[in-house]
């Protein structure tokens, strides 16, 4: 059984999903296994799925879910089952190939052989490297990113990044029940949770690219949750006790 856990949500992914479960299955330096949390999808994604698991017996899962129930509720019924099953690193990753499955063999050496706890796919770590994105949503994300940094105190330069690899110890520590973004904004209180709880986050700069097959997700109010939410998250954490790991875990 592998060691590493890929979990894809998905709503409405039937052109890439295939494509991208088939990737992933015939990375040759690392095995990963792969579970799929689909919303729902009317256009027959969890179809596709399950006609695929017989092919990828013991290696590819799926859990479907009845509506879109958001993001973060989809990534935390995911994280629950990755732990449930003892899995060592636990991925988050995309349908749509704007994170290429390649890159997942970088994220697992970040976290099994350089010491970093959580790997983060990042977009900003080397200036900017996204491809065909408008310029106006780069800068709005690109500055996302910023404000969080200025606001939470991290180093991160990614902060929404969606790409990422933790180590069980990680998920185990994070009180799930605790975590308020269900949308986009969902990966910056991942991230900020981890940081305080004294974890190590380490980047690993990767090129982005926006999707060609499907339709985006992203929307205005999904930043503006970020934007908002941000301080709120930032002043709470003030009156919350995180116990530090650092000393503890090796």
């Amino acid at each position: 059984m592998s060691d590493c856990l890929v979990i894809i949500p998905t709503y409405n992914e039937k052109e890439n999903i295939e494509k991208m479960i088939r990737k992933v299955m015939t990375l040759e330096e690392k095995e990963f296994n792969l579970l799929i949390i689909d919303d729902g999808s009317p256009d027959g994604t969890g179809a596709i799925v399950k006609s695929l698991m017989d092919e990828y017996k013991d290696r590819l899962f799926i859990v479907e879910r009845k509506g879109k129930l958001g993001l973060g509720t989809a990534y935390i019924h995911g994280f629950k089952w990755a732990l449930e099953h003892k899995y060592d690193y636990i991925f988050e990753m995309d349908a749509d190939f704007s994170h290429n499955p390649l890159d997942l063999v970088r994220l697992y050496h970040a976290c099994s052989k350089d010491g970093a706890e959580v790997a983060i796919g990042s977009r900003y770590i080397h200036g900017v490297t996204v491809i065909n994105w408008p310029i106006g949503r780069v800068l709005m994300s690109y500055y996302a990113s910023a404000y969080v940094r200025f606001i939470t105190g991290m180093s991160i330069r990614d902060t929404t990044a969606g790409f990422v690899c933790f180590k069980r110890q990680v998920l185990e520590t994070i009180n799930f029940d605790k975590i308020k973004f269900m949308g986009y904004a969902f990966q910056i209180e991942m991230k900020f949770n981890a940081w305080k709880h004294g974890f190590i986050l380490k980047e690993i700069p990767i090129i982005f690219t926006d999707r060609t097959e499907g339709t985006s997700k992203m929307s205005g109010s999904i930043f503006k949750e970020a934007f908002f939410g941000v301080m709120q998250m930032r002043i709470k954490s003030m009156f919350r006790k995180f116990n530090k790991v650092s000393d503890t875990k090796k």
